[in-house]
């Protein structure tokens, strides 16, 4: 884990239980733990009597099952995504047959990318492609429910089409993947893209929100500081990779050695998945190119170098 950042890995649940975790807001934590997903996905209820559901999560009757358990006797009138991996949207299927509330999300996977409908290399839990929202949000969007609201939040990066819910009564933000307080978020090509990452983290640093809630882990008190130390790691993670191939380790699992070397050896593919992330950044920003076997795309296997720049550029 990156000394740089203060993670929080405290958290107080019960499987199967649909806990009140602030006035306006409850929870229920699937039970599919992972070291993607920590202790497993939280999916969140807003408001009482007519609610908001946010995340149905995992392809998981138990959960679901759960989920409806704690809501008797109430309707759902909203159902919320984030963002369509596994672990996050399949849950969706589940929950419609007890209840027709509308789904409301920015598209199917890999939606947010110029390039909608290449095929995207599948990774953590993997990507849902059977999920497409009733309703498609765009940023800026507010989804009026009873009593309340959510401003949508675009933050392409861990996916392109991941968004986040800004309760605007509370100043909570609902922000999935996007920010987790116990670990950093993995950012896979092609779906996900570093450049795109970092811009939609500095985006967040314009806002007030009081407290974030992740899908995964505790709620973030303080988020802007945090937000900030995740940047930064990131611009460091840039940083450490150009280091890298000036002192000629110039692949992409050298790298993962030597930048990932507290990381346990299993998740050596994951964290190559980020640094593939961060060299397409600077192969995009003509910072890098590729070398071996020369391709136009980066991929794992390649060498690269850095580019050779007129006197006074780097």
């Amino acid at each position: 884990m990156p000394a740089d950042i203060r993670f929080n890995r405290e958290l107080e649940f019960e499987y199967g239980v649909l806990e009140t975790v602030a006035p306006s807001i409850r929870r229920v934590i699937a039970r599919n733990p992972s070291p993607f997903t920590f202790h497993g996905t939280g999916t969140y209820v807003i408001g009482r009597g007519r609610v908001a559901v946010i995340d149905p999560g995992p392809a998981l009757e138990a959960h679901i099952e759960a989920l409806v358990r704690g809501l008797r006797g109430e309707t759902v009138t909203h159902v919320l995504v984030t963002h369509t991996h596994r672990d996050h949207s399949p849950g969706c299927a589940l929950l419609r047959r007890f209840t027709p509330a509308p789904t409301y999300g920015f598209g199917p996977h890999g939606s947010g990318r110029p390039e909608a409908g290449q095929e995207t290399v599948m990774v953590e839990e993997g990507a849902d492609s059977e999920f497409a929202p009733d309703i498609e949000v765009r940023d800026g969007d507010v989804i009026e429910c009873d009593g309340f609201g959510f401003e949508c939040v675009h933050t392409p990066g861990h996916t392109s089409n991941h968004v986040c819910y800004r309760l605007r009564e509370d100043r909570a933000l609902f922000c999935g993947d996007h920010v987790m307080g116990w670990s950093t978020t993995i950012v896979s090509p092609p779906d996900g893209h570093m450049g795109t990452y970092i811009a939609s983290l500095q985006r967040l640093l314009d806002a007030d929100d009081r407290t974030y809630w992740p899908t995964h882990g505790a709620p973030i008190r303080d988020p802007k500081p945090y937000v900030e130390s995740l940047v930064e790691h990131r611009l460091r993670r840039v940083r450490q990779v150009e280091a890298c191939l000036r002192d000629g380790i110039d692949t992409i699992p050298e790298m993962v050695k030597l930048l990932y070397r507290d990381l346990p050896p299993h998740m050596h593919p994951a964290a190559a998945r980020s640094v593939l992330s961060t060299i397409v950044l600077l192969v995009e920003r003509g910072d890098v190119v590729c070398g071996e076997p020369a391709s136009a795309v980066p991929s794992i296997d390649a060498r690269y170098a850095l580019a050779a720049h007129p006197q006074g550029r780097r």
